[in-house]
Formats: C-alpha cells, sequence, structure tokens
C-alpha cells in the first residue's frame, strides 16, 4: 500500500515537470518574433488572411491565456495541437513516429547492457592487467567518438564503399543496423565504465572477504557478492543511457533519415512547426521522467531495504501529521 502511494506521488510530480516544460518552450516561441500564420499560408499571402488565420489559431490571444488553454487541452484531451504543416494533429503524428525511437533506444541499451556488463566485470576483476588496460582503452575510445562522425563513417564505409548495408534507413534488418551500432557505441562505453567503477568499489568490500575465507568459488562470490550488490550504479546507467539514447536520436535519426520523433522535431524546427516542437519536448520530456521512476522502482527491487526506508519515511510523515493535529 505504501509503495501505491509512493509511485502515485511520483507521477503526480510529473505534472509540473510537463507544465515546466511547456512554459519554457512557450516563453522561447513568444520571443522569437516569428509569424506562424507567414508560416503556414506563405509568403505570398494578404496581410488580411494571415491575420484571419492568426485569429483562428488563438494567436491574437494573449501569451498567458494560450498558454492556459494549451496547457487544459492538454491534460483534458491529451491535445497538442495541430501542426502547421500537415493541419494533422500533432498526437497522432508523435505517437505513429514514437515505436521508431523507443525501438532504436531499446536497441543501443540491451547491446549495451549485454556486451557492457560483462566486459566491465572481467576489467575489474583483471583490475591493471593487459585485459583491463585494453578494455578501458577501448571504452574511452568509444566515448570520444560523436555519434554523428560515426554516422558518418559507417555509411562511407559499409554502404558507399563496401555496398553491404544501405545508407538510408528502411524498415528492413539491413536498414536498422547502421542506425543501431551508431546508438549501441554510446551505451556501451557508458555502462562499461559504471560496472567497472562499480565493481571495483564492491570488491573491496569486507563481506566479499569473507566470503572468500568461507571456501565459496571466486564465481559465485562474483556473482552472488559483488555484482549483486553493484547493480544501483548499473541500473542508474542502464536509465541515463535510455533517455540519453532519445535525445541522441534527434542526429541518428537526421542522418539515417529514420522516421522517428527525433527526425521530426528537427524538422518541424527548421520549418518553425512549434505545435510540433512543443510537442515533441513534452514527449520527451514525460518519457524520460518515466524512465526515472521505473529506475526508482528496480532499485527498490534490487535493493528491499530501500523498501524498508520508503515505508519508514512514510509513516514518520503520518506520525508529524497527527502531532500536529494533536497540538492544534
Amino acid at each position: 500500500m505504501e509503495m501505491l502511494k509512493y509511485i502515485f506521488r511520483r507521477v503526480l510530480l510529473l505534472i509540473p515537470v510537463i507544465i515546466g516544460v511547456m512554459l519554457i518552450v512557450f516563453f522561447f516561441e513568444s520571443v522569437s518574433g516569428d509569424d506562424p500564420a507567414l508560416a503556414i499560408l506563405g509568403a505570398g499571402s494578404t496581410v488580411e488572411d494571415r491575420e484571419a488565420k492568426r485569429e483562428e489559431l488563438g494567436l491574437n490571444d494573449p501569451i498567458v491565456v494560450q498558454f492556459g488553454r494549451y496547457v487544459w487541452n492538454f491534460f483534458s484531451k491529451g491535445d497538442l495541437g495541430t501542426s502547421y504543416e500537415t493541419g494533422q494533429p500533432v498526437t497522432r503524428e508523435i505517437f505513429n513516429r514514437f515505436p521508431i525511437t523507443i525501438k532504436l533506444a531499446v536497441i543501443a541499451v540491451f547491446f549495451g547492457v549485454v556486451l557492457g556488463v560483462p566486459l566491465g566485470v572481467w576489467s575489474a576483476i583483471r583490475q591493471n592487467k593487459p585485459i583491463d588496460n585494453a578494455i578501458v582503452t577501448f571504452s574511452v575510445f568509444l566515448e570520444s567518438v560523436p555519434n554523428f562522425w560515426l554516422a558518418l563513417m559507417l555509411i562511407t564505409a559499409l554502404s558507399i564503399r563496401l555496398h553491404l548495408l544501405p545508407s538510408v534507413f528502411s524498415r528492413s534488418f539491413a536498414g536498422w543496423v547502421l542506425p543501431s551500432i551508431t546508438v549501441i557505441v554510446a551505451s556501451l562505453s557508458m555502462i562499461i565504465r559504471v560496472t567497472r567503477s562499480s565493481m571495483l568499489e564492491t570488491i573491496r568490500q569486507d563481506y566479499v572477504r569473507t566470503a572468500r575465507a568461507k571456501g565459496q568459488t571466486e564465481l559465485k562470490v562474483i556473482v552472488n557478492h559483488v555484482l549483486r550488490n553493484s547493480l544501483i550504479p548499473i541500473v542508474n546507467s542502464v536509465g541515463n543511457a535510455l533517455g540519453t539514447m532519445l535525445g541522441g536520436a534527434l542526429i541518428v535519426e537526421t542522418i539515417f533519415g529514420m522516421p522517428g520523433i527525433g527526425n521530426y522535431t528537427v524538422s518541424a524546427v527548421s520549418a518553425r512547426n512549434y505545435p510540433a516542437v512543443l510537442g515533441s519536448v513534452v514527449i520527451f520530456a514525460i518519457t524520460f521522467s518515466l524512465i526515472n521512476l521505473i529506475v526508482d522502482l528496480i532499485y527498490i527491487l534490487v535493493n528491499p531495504s530501500l523498501r524498508v526506508s520508503i515505508i519508514k519515511s512514510q509513516l514518520s510523515k503520518k506520525q508529524m501529521r497527527r502531532m500536529m493535529k494533536g497540538g492544534s
């Protein structure tokens, strides 16, 4: 019951985050000086037509009224406005593209975990050995490679010169390979480094030496004691990697022409399509906040003592309220 209350409160905290994001984007839109009516109708339109379009879109209302209307429409109907370019609801356009972006981010994190965690563990248990130095050097190299540069090099090498893979995204397996490699590299380097550092911190603890003194095999010590107690930083890095992949999708999707939210956002910015920009930013903010919530819940599953702390926190708050009521 206490956990459900905790989750409910965390979900409620999304509301001020969403409103804050909307407020920031609305502010920059208001000071940009762009005329959406001109962007929609074109330079050949008359002043009367542009004025009528602004009235139709509610752009002549004070910015406070526009903001309040937008917030109300979103929370009451899930309405993110209408695209200036296509005339279609932004919500529909975003969620038609959302699976592409999520799939790309999940691929990056999945292979980052499958490859990065074993490499990080191997590096930690062979600290200062040649294999450790090789893995650390490899992860630093991956970290230093910009994703846009890597994407262009992959296209040049595997598509233009060797003709092995398509340079433009398609929904076939081959069309996913180059974008996936590009995003996997970024998540892999992060997870390797975090896993290694977390393992090195845990492997020096007294309970690890005690487990070895009891005669447990090295594999059991590493898996049951070291890796298990190193999971919280690793889980946090996985959550950060997933959020980073969503943000990095803007560049990768644009380079490979992927019909995801990232490419949609970049196109909307170029076209001054403010409802599409605002809707994309709101969806990114909600997604990232939900990822953080899921990561926190996984913390509790990995470390049950955190659940006890949450329950104690809830009980202490109840006691404080009772004391305040009794004092009044």
